[in-house]
């Protein structure tokens, strides 16, 4: 079939040609804007789970969302070892740019950016390096608010500011953190307090995080309350029906129709993962000859696909381990049946080693986001499927 008119997108955060099976999180998630809208207390907002099921994908619907009831909207992508001062004041910058018009005192908003200047700036402790760097904010630095240095009291101030600069215009702001268990330790500690500190104003502003299965621990490792800090949304793959819907729809906006075969077959070969079913989808849609696509087009475009998350999806993480971290991850592949978290325990006992002197590959490839620590004692593969593809590298 035509490949110009292929409507399916396996691309990084790329949102699918159909958003199927996240209603409850759409849903959920407006409510929480129609609260705040009535300045109603409400919690902040994680979503969490593994790569591929479409956390970016839905983190932007969300922002869509919040932007079309006329709030201030700011993202970042959290980045191990990176301050979150200078991306955190890039996002509030660009939410307080987009409600300031309607703000009936522009002398208050220019004051609050002034205090997110100062904020900005204390960004490194190095004055030389602050007077060449600016965070692009054309009005002067105001001082002694939200710029003591630390980070703890300096959000806690700034982001209440933000809240009562869009309480002023009848809105709410809203930061959007991506990757968010990549937060450093005192940064997350900070957004834990500040998100504290706003639910117990009422504050029309909240934090809408997204990061891997592990981030729920990394925020109560923070601060032991943040279990009632934030409404937790688990995503996990598509049901059969939301993964059907998922390749019917675009399909039918170009008269082309499955049968029941090949939805059988590409559930299976997906697996629900939304990711996979992109992937899946695009490869069989360019073999096919015409419509209806069958489970015989499915199954000649399984190597096409398989072989496209090999190099793109799988390879790519793959290759950014080091020999002693492809050493432990392939001893976890062999003991996980297929990507289930596995005892630390046991891979050492597989490895003939000491667990201890595999921490440092079990360190390693949790900073890169290949595994991460399911529950005490146990680790699991952050890629769905990745266990299945290491053990096919060795067969």
């Amino acid at each position: 079939m035509d490949p110009v008119r292929n409507p399916y997108a396996p691309g990084a955060g790329q949102r699918p040609p159909e958003l199927a099976g996240r209603d409850r999180q759409l849903d959920a998630f407006d409510v929480v804007l129609e609260r705040i809208s009535r300045s109603r207390p409400e919690r902040s907002v994680v979503l969490t789970g593994l790569r591929g099921v479409g956390k970016t994908v839905l983190l932007n619907q969300l922002r869509s969302a919040a932007v079309s009831r006329g709030w201030g909207t700011g993202k970042i992508e959290a980045r191990p070892d990176q301050s979150l001062r200078r991306p955190l004041s890039s996002a509030l910058h660009m939410a307080v740019r987009a409600i300031a018009t309607a703000h009936r005192n522009p002398e208050q908003v220019d004051d609050f950016l002034g205090i997110l200047k100062a904020f900005a700036l204390r960004a490194t402790a190095d004055k030389g390096m602050r007077e060449r760097w600016q965070p692009g904010i054309d009005v002067p630095a105001i001082t002694g608010r939200a710029d003591s240095g630390d980070i703890e009291i300096d959000l806690v101030e700034l982001l209440l500011e933000a809240a009562q600069l869009a309480r002023d215009i009848g809105v709410g702001i809203a930061i959007f953190i991506d990757e968010m268990q990549d937060i450093g330790a005192d940064d997350i500690s900070a957004i834990c307090g500040a998100c504290h500190e706003l639910s117990q104003d009422a504050a029309p502003l909240i934090v809408v995080g997204a990061g891997l299965p592990h981030l729920p621990a990394v925020l109560s490792a923070s601060k032991s309350y943040s279990e009632r800090l934030f409404s937790y949304h688990r995503i996990d793959r598509l049901d059969r029906d939301a993964a059907d819907l998922a390749l019917i729809v675009p399909a039918e906006r170009e008269d082309v129709k499955f049968t029941d075969e090949a939805l059988d077959a590409l559930y299976a070969a997906a697996d629900g993962y939304p990711y996979f079913v992109q992937a899946y989808g695009k490869a069989t849609w360019d073999l096919a000859a015409d419509s209806p696509i069958t489970a015989e087009d499915v199954l000649l475009a399984a190597p096409t696909a398989e072989e496209e998350l090999a190099v793109g999806f799988f390879g790519s993480r793959y290759e950014r381990a080091t020999p002693a971290e492809r050493e432990y991850m392939r001893a976890m592949a062999d003991l996980s049946g297929d990507d289930g978290p596995v005892a630390t325990a046991k891979i050492a006992a597989e490895l003939g080693r000491k667990p201890a002197s595999l921490s440092p590959a079990r360190d390693g490839l949790i900073k890169k986001g290949l595994i991460y620590s399911a529950e005490r004692g146990t680790i699991g593969f952050t890629v769905p499927h990745f266990g299945r593809y290491l053990r096919a590298q060795t067969e």
